[in-house]
């Protein structure tokens, strides 16, 4: 168990051309958080799922996102960054998504799932650049809340999201709950 200081030093201390896929994988495997490290981090809302930031350089980032249960993500990609995820508490499942028509000009993408995967407690994965698009899920079944931890590289503020309803996509901002344990202006949950 490492404190989520000890995490984000070790991460900072990994020299770029040790920056890869795997690398951080590994790392991320054999460095469990301490949860208790984690409290000032973590912000719970009963309407979604909340994005709080740990830390933040030009060459990644590491945010701890509190799930309730039932709670989902949109559909999206990683604007063609890394991302990582390993899980603090609870469950989480990932769906991924190929691309079966797109039209990116006009808005327009039909999806199909792909692979899934459950992530549980210590958990460790990483989002594949073959294929970046996917959902994040709490399910029902899960019966509890998640906190899981992620780190991309390098940051981005904007991602594509999917609407499976309707078949479309287009570009979205992202937002923070809470950055370095204070809510963000103007967040209500």
């Amino acid at each position: 168990m490492v404190s989520i200081e000890e995490l984000v030093n070790g991460l900072r201390a990994i020299a770029d051309s040790d920056f890869t896929t795997d690398g951080i994988y590994e790392y991320l495997s054999q460095n469990r958080v301490d949860i208790g490290t984690l409290e000032r981090y973590l912000f719970w809302s009963e309407r979604f799922y909340t994005r709080n930031l740990i830390y933040k350089d030009e060459r990644f980032e590491v945010m701890a996102l509190c799930w309730e249960k039932g709670q989902v993500s949109r559909v999206h990609d990683h604007a063609e960054q890394k991302c990582w995820m390993s899980m603090v508490q609870g469950t989480l499942k990932g769906q991924n998504f190929g691309v079966v028509e797109a039209d990116f000009e006009n808005g327009t993408c039909r999806l199909e799932e792909t692979s899934h995967f459950t992530l549980s407690d210590s958990d460790a994965t990483k989002v594949e650049l073959e294929e970046p698009i996917h959902q994040i899920l709490n399910l029902e079944e899960f019966d509890s809340r998640a906190i899981s931890l992620h780190v991309y590289s390098k940051p981005f503020d904007s991602c594509l999201s999917f609407c499976r309803e309707t078949d479309t996509v287009k570009e979205v901002t992202l937002h923070y709950t809470s950055v370095d344990g204070e809510l963000c202006e103007g967040v209500s949950l």
